[in-house]
């Protein structure tokens, strides 16, 4: 038996470290492409693009829009039928297809009237022909990276079930986010963002060609993965190339799991903090700019805090809930700070130490609550509803993740009349009010805070043992 053991690649800690690496590799390549744009929203409100902050919402959401039309819950049944390796490799390819997509959208070459620039001009006028392209690239960029997120999903499970599972869940989750801080940290820098004679300029090809090139790196890695999952395979006697058939998706399956009060309370829970945080990353830049009259660059690094924060703590508070538990508990707490931080924001008379502390709150809450939320999961759902339930909770969430940063930006236009005529005209006067959009935010964390409650007493209810440790003795 213990040669058994010894022959199984999985139970060597070496190599499923190993192998959560390169899957993590995989996944901070993709956090960087999904951000890097952010710092760089008031450069694409001036010529050649002249975005509005409407037209960067649509923009921002769109990278969920063919997800919740469909392609996640297609991405789940390929994984389920095809596997790990299959889906994977395929993932990062359709995210490298997106990203050269929405890089041809923004080059000056399109934007001057390039191929295929009269047919994305010809319709729905008041969206500018480089966010429409870029937009499309987001949205294909954005099937690969979902698939990705689930492939990944399925991957730790597969090697750290009954081990460190949040531990590398954190882990997996702290590394991608590093890619979202480098985005933070970098794209305003690497955009060389200046302000010349009251006008700002820059570059916002220069980080979409690093984020191109990160993207062909993260094919690479999980390509390197992928011999791993073989030897595994085989080891453990596992030769077919789809899922376990207890974890595949089913239609039929939809039934039971929706019917499940626990499972809904935690779907919604998950849809509504990730609406605060993602989507006010996507203005939070802009919002620091505006509140606090700093350039790109430093609030690019404020907004950059969030993620290093996540990366220090959410494998800290995945060791917790490995140990001692307290999953449902967290959630409450990390819901109230979400609340806090954007009311923070939006009544709270802002400077650069207080913006800062406000954002590493946000942080504290952006780590305790997908450590405690994902590997709640299969505690809630019966194993053979697993793949299920984890496409299920990745599709909802896409609802929350497309409409949000559209809502956002309708709103911020709204309260803000002519504020983005006067931009595009190059006004230095001309701010964006914050107040509206950040008490929105603040909504959806008093909303989370309600959710968490009744999870918690469903959990007391039905004995899911949410405020258990997850590791096994």
């Amino acid at each position: 038996m213990t040669e058994k053991v010894q022959r199984i690649l999985s139970e060597s800690k070496a190599a499923r470290w190993t192998a959560l690496a390169l899957i993590s590799l995989t996944m901070l390549s993709a956090y960087y492409f999904v951000d890097m744009i952010a710092p760089l929203q008031s450069l694409l409100e001036l010529k050649p693009y002249n975005w509005t902050p409407s037209n960067y919402g649509f923009f921002s959401g769109s990278e969920y829009m063919l997800n919740v039309l469909g392609f996640l819950i297609i991405s789940g049944i390929i994984l389920d039928k095809m596997g790990i390796r299959f889906t994977g490799l395929t993932a990062t390819a359709v995210m490298l297809a997106g990203g050269l997509i929405k890089m041809y959208g923004l080059t000056e070459y399109f934007s001057s009237g390039g191929f295929l620039y009269d047919f994305f001009n010809s319709f729905w006028t008041s969206m500018p022909a480089t966010a429409k392209v870029a937009a499309l690239g987001y949205a294909v960029f954005g099937i690969g990276v979902e698939m990705a997120g689930i492939t990944t999903s399925r991957t730790v499970v597969k090697w750290f079930k009954g081990k460190e599972l949040a531990l590398a869940m954190g882990m997996q989750l702290a590394t991608a986010r590093l890619g979202a801080s480098i985005a933070f940290f970098f794209s305003a820098p690497l955009a060389g963002v200046k302000v010349v004679d009251g006008v700002l300029q820059g570059n916002v090809l220069n980080p979409i060609y690093l984020g191109v090139a990160l993207l062909a790196i993260g094919f690479l890695t999980f390509l390197t993965y992928t011999f791993m999952d073989t030897r595994l395979d085989k080891q453990t006697g596992n030769t077919s190339t789809g899922a376990d058939p207890t974890e595949e998706f089913h239609l039929s399956d939809l039934g039971k799991i929706i019917t499940n009060r626990g499972f809904l309370l935690i779907s919604f829970l998950c849809v509504l903090f990730y609406s605060g945080v993602f989507p006010f990353l996507k203005y939070a830049v802009n919002m620091m700019q505006n509140k606090l009259g700093v350039s790109p660059d430093t609030g690019g690094m404020i907004a950059g805090l969030l993620p290093v924060g996540t990366i220090l703590l959410t494998p800290i508070i995945g060791y917790f809930l490995d140990t001692k538990g307290k999953g449902a508990t967290m959630m409450i707490f990390g819901s109230a700070l979400l609340m806090v931080a954007h009311l923070t924001f939006a009544l709270v008379p802002i400077n650069m130490a207080l913006a800062i502390v406000s954002i590493i709150v946000l942080g504290i809450a952006f780590s305790l609550i997908p450590a405690s939320m994902w590997p709640s999961v299969p505690k809630i759902v019966e194993e053979r509803y697993l793949g299920s339930a984890y496409a299920l909770v990745f599709f909802i969430q896409n609802i929350g993740l497309m409409f949000f940063p559209w809502l956002i930006g309708v709103v911020l236009e709204a309260v803000n009349p002519g504020v983005a005529d006067r931009m595009a005209a190059g006004d230095p006067t001309a701010i964006y009010n914050y107040t509206v959009p950040m008490l929105v935010f603040a909504g959806l964390g008093a909303s989370a805070i309600l959710l968490a409650f009744l999870l918690r007493r469903e959990d007391r209810i039905k004995g899911y043992g949410l405020e258990s440790p997850n590791k096994k003795k």
